[in-house]
């Protein structure tokens, strides 16, 4: 494989612009550029939290499971990104949705029926997950701008959609397996 990057800066962004894999120039807050900059702070993001599911993996085996399955998310949306700088690069499968809602239904079989709003932490790794799905909402947004301006593919649209639905269910499935206390929304009391 020959060399990705030769040289890290170029200049030619100074002007407010950026270079696409398929030649085009655009501005550096296009939608394009913008889906892309989402998916990659989602991906950086799900990156840490790997990370601490690695560091957790060994005082709670239970937690492998969960990292196995947004291991390949990580390739999965750099395969988004690279569709949106080359339109006409097509990586992402749609069997890959289908790997996401196995997953879903599957932890979801093993939680059971949801009955209160849940709020971000409880403990660290269940935090990052709902950090991580948040930023895959943001992502997905990013994409259905850019794809009233100019349509994508269905797959890129629906796996995002399905991602932070895994990611909504593996921070409640963190907390099951941490033998953590989801965290509850607590209505503000009604003013008379």
């Amino acid at each position: 494989m020959g060399n990705r990057l030769s040289k890290i800066y170029t200049r030619t962004g100074d002007g407010g612009e950026t270079g696409l894999a398929d030649g085009r120039r655009v501005a550096k807050d296009h939608p394009r550029v913008e889906a892309m900059g989402e998916l990659d702070t989602c991906n950086s993001q799900l990156g840490v939290l790997l990370a601490e599911l690695d560091a957790a993996c060994p005082r709670l085996p239970a937690l492998a499971e969960v990292r196995h399955v947004l291991a390949p998310c990580q390739h999965r949306l750099f395969d988004v990104g690279g569709e949106l700088a080359m339109p006409e690069y097509q990586a992402l499968a749609a069997e890959e949705i289908a790997r996401l809602e196995a997953a879903i239904d599957r932890w979801n079989a093993e939680l059971g029926p949801l009955k209160e709003f849940i709020l971000p932490g409880g403990s660290r790794l269940i935090a990052q997950a709902h950090l991580c799905r948040a930023m895959a909402r943001t992502a997905e947004r990013r994409c259905l701008t850019l794809h009233a301006r100019e349509p994508l593919r269905p797959e890129l649209l629906a796996y995002l959609n399905r991602l932070s639905d895994l990611l909504f269910v593996a921070a409640r499935l963190i907390a099951r397996r941490e033998g953590q206390a989801e965290v509850h929304w607590q209505a503000a009391a009604a003013r008379a």
